[in-house]
């Protein structure tokens, strides 16, 4: 089966104007742009056919093209990055079996994390959509809850049955725990990571229908599959060590400078 990572980034973020090309400083003090530190975590994934940053914005695009990466442009309708997605799909001819989701402000995330979520995919043929969990410790469900506190959104949080289908993503800290972890105890909360591996024919049932009231609420696109009753898969991830983070405000920048410093990430 032929897998395509697409790497959607747009300029006109809400939240963070630019943020594409905000800089990053690795463990070396060396700085690289988030879309490069993006395009090089997809690249390092094994089992890829191909990885395409897709933009609406002529500076990414040039940015992107100048450090060797494969552009696709889309719309400036795209509303969100499985949008954006299945426009970049459909320009390249529907023609692979799988595509990615690797969000392009997400440069931690780990080879593994993508290869475990098409290896969950492919095991299990009814299934149309597919997003890795990661099992919160104490110290970032702590971290969740201060956020939180703090008025700011520290991450997405997932719920699912036994099955592992999906049951809701929020921006809330889900479940409720009614006490306190050690910071290196296990919790029952999850982390969504922002990724995901959609079959062809769920895009493109996803581009046609209209944002729906929980998506809008939550801020989460992958709500509307949940709202038109299109079942998620949640593969459980492990971190083996690395810690993740996605940016989403400027703030997030010391965050996943120090983060790298720490595991020596250049």
């Amino acid at each position: 089966m032929s897998v395509l990572i697409v790497i959607p980034a747009r300029y006109a973020s809400t939240r963070y104007p630019g943020k594409p090309l905000v800089e990053l400083k690795g463990a070396d003090g060396q700085a690289r742009t988030l879309i490069r530190r993006s395009w090089e975590a997809a690249k390092a994934v094994a089992g890829i056919d191909r990885v395409v940053v897709a933009t609406d914005d002529d500076r990414i695009r040039t940015h992107a093209e100048a450090f060797g990466a494969d552009v696709v442009m889309t719309s400036q309708a795209c509303q969100n990055g499985t949008e954006r997605c299945a426009e970049a799909q459909a320009v390249l001819g529907w023609a692979h079996d799988i595509v990615v989701n690797l969000q392009g402000d997400a440069p931690l995330t780990p080879a593994w994390f993508v290869e475990e979520l098409v290896k969950g995919l492919k095991a299990q043929p009814d299934a149309e959509v597919a997003t890795p969990v990661l099992r919160c410790d104490g110290a970032a469900l702590n971290g969740f809850l201060e956020d939180r506190r703090n008025g700011r959104v520290g991450g997405t949080t997932a719920v699912f049955g036994h099955d592992r289908k999906a049951l809701y993503f929020s921006k809330e800290v889900i479940p409720f725990t009614p006490r306190t972890f050690a910071d290196e105890e296990s919790t029952p909360v999850f982390h969504h990571v922002g990724v995901y591996a959609y079959r062809p024919a769920a895009l493109k049932d996803y581009a046609t229908w209209p944002t729906g009231p929980l998506e809008a609420l939550e801020g989460l696109e992958q709500l509307r599959f949940l709202e038109r009753g299109r079942s998620v898969l949640c593969v459980e991830v492990e971190a083996r060590g690395r810690q993740f983070w996605e940016l989403n405000n400027p703030s997030d920048v010391s965050r996943i400078e120090a983060m790298m410093a720490k595991m020596g990430m250049r």
